[in-house]
C-alpha cells in the first residue's frame, strides 16, 4: 500500500457519512466504521458477501444497483427504508457512485441516515403543535368560566327567590352542570403545580400500575414486564408519573376490552436506556425509554396526528382527555412521549432523561 493509498484510507476511515464499496457483482469490498456502527455489521467478516447479507431494500432497489454498473449511471435515493440483520428497520437517504477501477465498475454509497433526523422534525412539529393547542384552550377556558360563573351564581340567586323547594330542583340542576362543566375545563387545563420532584424508581411505578390494572381487568389482561433492572432511579414526581402512565394503559386496557372471553388481550411494559438521545434543542447522554405495547386492534389512522389533543378520543364514551394530561406530565419532566400503531401492535414509548436541569412549568 502507498502512502496515498494508506492516506485515502485513512480518510474514508474517518468520515461520519457512512461509506460502502461494492464491487461488479454486488458483493462487499470496503465499509467504513460509521458503516459499520449504522448497519451493525463487521467488515472483516463480511468482507466479500452479497449486499443482502449486509441489509435487505426492495427487489426494485436491488436491479437500480444492477443497472448502475452496466450503464455507469450515478442515481440518488431519498427517504429508503433498509433492513438491517439485526432486525432494525433504518431510514436513509443513499448516493450510488459508479467508478470505473482497473477496467471494471465498482460501486460507491453514500449514506445519511434520516431517522433522528425525522424524529427531531416529528418532535418539533408535536411540540409546536401542543403549545398552539395550550393556548387556544386556555383561551377557550377563559371564555367558558367566566359565563358559567355568573350562571351558577344567578342561578343560586333565582333558588333564594323561589317558594316551592320543587322547583329549586330545576336550578340545582343548573348549578351541577355548570360545576361540572367548570370540572371540565379545568382537567383541559391540567395542573398548574410543579411537579414534586424526588429520586424515584421507575419500575416502582410501573409497578404501581400493573397492580391498578391488574385489579381493574380481573385476570382479563396479561401484563408481562420487560424491564432493565439496571436503569438508576430519576428526578420525578412519582404520583403525577403514575397518572401518566395509568393513562395510557387503562387506554389500552379499554381497547383491547376486559370482557375479551378469549383473554388474549396483552400489554407489555418495557424499559431500556438509550445514549446520546436528543429531546427538543438538548441531546442527553443517557435517557430512560418506558414503552406501553398492547395488542389491541391499533388506533385509527386518521386519528393518530392528533391523539395527543385534548377532546379527541377514539371511543364513543372518551373524554379525550387523559392522553393530553400525560403529554403534559412528560412535558413538564422534560421528556418526550411518542406513538406508533397499527393492528395488532400499538406502542407508545415515554422518553426521561436521567439528568434533568429546571422543570418547565
Amino acid at each position: 500500500m502507498t502512502i496515498d493509498d494508506a492516506l485515502h484510507r485513512l480518510l474514508l476511515d474517518n468520515l461520519t457519512t457512512a461509506t460502502i464499496l461494492l464491487n461488479a457483482d454486488l458483493c462487499l469490498e470496503y465499509m467504513n466504521p460509521a458503516a459499520e456502527m449504522l448497519l451493525a455489521v463487521s467488515a472483516l467478516r463480511n468482507h466479500g458477501q452479497f449486499i443482502s447479507e449486509l441489509f435487505t431494500e426492495s427487489p426494485a432497489a436491488l436491479s437500480s444497483l444492477r443497472q448502475a454498473v452496466q450503464n455507469a449511471h450515478p442515481f440518488t435515493k431519498r427517504e429508503a427504508v433498509l433492513t438491517a440483520l439485526t432486525g432494525q428497520t433504518l431510514t436513509v437517504d443513499y448516493a450510488v457512485t459508479p467508478i470505473l477501477h482497473r477496467g471494471a465498475t465498482v460501486l460507491l454509497l453514500e449514506v445519511h441516515p434520516r431517522d433522528r433526523l425525522l424524529r427531531i422534525s416529528k418532535e418539533e412539529a408535536q411540540l409546536s403543535k401542543q403549545e398552539s393547542t395550550k393556548m387556544l384552550v386556555r383561551g377557550l377556558a377563559h371564555e367558558i368560566k367566566n359565563p358559567l360563573g355568573g350562571i351558577r351564581g344567578a342561578a343560586q340567586l333565582l333558588a333564594r327567590e323561589l317558594p316551592s323547594e320543587e322547583l329549586k330542583d330545576y336550578t340545582n340542576v343548573i348549578i351541577e352542570e355548570a360545576d361540572r362543566l367548570r370540572n371540565l375545563v379545568d382537567r383541559m387545563l391540567g395542573s398548574n403545580k410543579l411537579p414534586s420532584l424526588a429520586m424515584t424508581n421507575v419500575h416502582e411505578v410501573l409497578e404501581r400500575v400493573c397492580s391498578l390494572v391488574a385489579a381493574e381487568s380481573q385476570g382479563c389482561i396479561t401484563l408481562v414486564r420487560d424491564y432493565d433492572p439496571s436503569i438508576p432511579d430519576l428526578l420525578i414526581d412519582r404520583e403525577q408519573m403514575i397518572q401518566a402512565v395509568l393513562n395510557i394503559v387503562r387506554n389500552a386496557m379499554q381497547a383491547i376490552g376486559i370482557h375479551n372471553e378469549l383473554r388474549l388481550g396483552r400489554i407489555t411494559l418495557r424499559t431500556r436506556t438509550l445514549r446520546q438521545f436528543t429531546i427538543g434543542q438538548q441531546r442527553h447522554r443517557l435517557v430512560t425509554k418506558v414503552e406501553i405495547i398492547d395488542n389491541g386492534p391499533g388506533i385509527p389512522a386518521e386519528l393518530q396526528d392528533t391523539i395527543f389533543y385534548p377532546m379527541v378520543s377514539g371511543r364513543a364514551d372518551g373524554t379525550g382527555l387523559g392522553l393530553a394530561i400525560t403529554q403534559n406530565i412528560i412535558s413538564q419532566h422534560q421528556g418526550l412521549i411518542e406513538c406508533e400503531s397499527h393492528p395488532g401492535h400499538t406502542v407508545f414509548s415515554i422518553f426521561l432523561p436521567l439528568e434533568q436541569g429546571v422543570v418547565s412549568s
